[in-house]
């Protein structure tokens, strides 16, 4: 196992001027991590920019760390076939990036939506399958695996994720299997993580606070898909069982990336310090 920082969870101090992507790399390794996910924000457009790519991949072999995972936006969900084919073709060129990069994971979303339904979902699955099927066997020829996480309420709950990584069928597609985020979904996250722990291709680990839909708790919160009052927390600070769904990841045999991503409302550099010491803690202890 090695335990490292999603980029995510410092975009706080990106967003204020204070790192760069690759200031981010260097404060990753400062902070005891192993290796780091890119996640390209705001103006980063990384196929646009590789001189970026060549300095983010340089400052990671210069401090020691694995650039673990490149992770991008995508939607295949309500397209007409011209612009399904052009979303494919753009995040075939991010599966690039992520090649010059040097990382061996890569995850793209699948679907955005309005209607949450399971009908919905239903009618979407064939499009989003044969776009996830294209793009795994196109990252095939670098040894890289693709996956889809879940979030975004649309393909968020396991089942969901599940019906599509079996259905694509491919040795190199897989879950970025985030043990938080299924409470946005109102899943037991327990039970998400246990559903999906055997498809993982890298680990997220995530926490938050949680309010019954009565309680609202102010600024800084939002809502689950049932109504509940959710804010990110510092892993092994907030209402999760982060142990808990340690365990399971750590029994079911994995033994690859845990990526830290930190999404709350605390200093982002002091909290993902706090998280990855809590989750280095909390593996070994289990």
């Amino acid at each position: 196992m090695k335990l490292g920082v999603s980029s995510y969870s410092l975009w706080q101090a990106v967003e204020k001027g204070e790192l760069d992507y690759v200031g981010v790399v260097a404060k990753v390794a400062e902070l005891g991590g192993e290796h780091v996910e890119i996640v390209p924000l705001g103006e980063v457009n990384l196929t646009a920019d590789p001189a970026l790519v060549e300095a983010i991949r340089s400052k990671a072999a210069e401090v020691g760390i694995d650039i673990s995972n490149y992770a991008i936006g995508a939607n295949f969900a309500g397209l007409d076939d011209e612009a399904f084919e052009r979303e494919i073709a753009r995040v075939k060129r991010e599966v690039d990036v992520a090649a010059a990069l040097g990382a061996k994971l890569m995850r793209h979303d699948v679907a955005n939506s309005e209607d949450r339904s399971i009908a919905q979902f239903m009618k979407d699955l064939p499009k989003l399958v044969e776009a996830c099927r294209q793009i795994a066997d196109y990252a095939a020829q670098y040894g890289i695996t693709t996956s889809i996480e879940n979030h975004g309420y649309y393909v968020q709950a396991s089942d969901r994720v599940q019906a599509i990584v079996n259905e694509v069928a491919r040795d190199n597609f897989r879950t970025t299997l985030d043990i938080g985020n299924f409470v946005c979904v109102d899943e037991n996250p327990l039970a998400g993580v246990r559903n999906n722990a055997k498809i993982a291709s890298i680990v997220h680990v995530k926490d938050f606070y949680i309010r019954p839909a009565e309680n609202n708790p102010g600024d800084g919160w939002f809502k689950s898909a049932n109504g509940a009052y959710l804010r990110g927390a510092i892993a092994g600070q907030g209402d999760l069982d982060t142990r808990g769904a340690l365990r399971i990841v750590k029994e079911s045999g994995f033994d690859g990336y845990l990526s830290i991503e930190f999404e709350g409302m605390e200093p982002c550099i002091q909290a993902t310090k706090i998280a990855l010491d809590n989750a280095r803690r909390i593996w070994n202890e289990i």
